[in-house]
């Protein structure tokens, strides 16, 4: 989610100032969510079922990619508050109540 996006970025930030030098830490959930999950989490939070195909995974396409955090919890303090729902449910309020983006048209 943004939110907690920004909150590791604060954290991050304040902690390079406390001399630590550069340290890439990864600032996710910790947890994989598969096509199938963000197409759920969409239809919930649009309100209805959205079509979908089921295809043979694509050449190069891996099966699981997720973030190990547990280093930014441990030297930042901080760590994901936001599931796949709220992520969803605010992009796609976010969506609905900007359809044209950040055109100001």
């Amino acid at each position: 989610h943004v939110v907690d996006l920004a909150k590791g970025h604060t954290a991050a930030l304040l902690r390079l100032q406390q001399g630590s030098g550069c340290v890439t830490y990864n600032l996710g959930t910790g947890v994989g969510y598969s096509v199938l999950d963000m197409v759920r989490a969409f239809s919930a939070a649009c309100g209805h079922d959205l079509p979908y195909e089921i295809a043979p995974r694509r050449p190069g396409d891996v099966a699981v990619v997720y973030s190990d955090a547990s280093l930014a919890a441990a030297e930042l303090g901080w760590k994901a508050e936001l599931g796949l729902e709220e992520m969803c449910s605010d992009t796609w309020r976010w969506i609905s109540a900007n359809p044209n983006g950040f055109s100001s048209s």
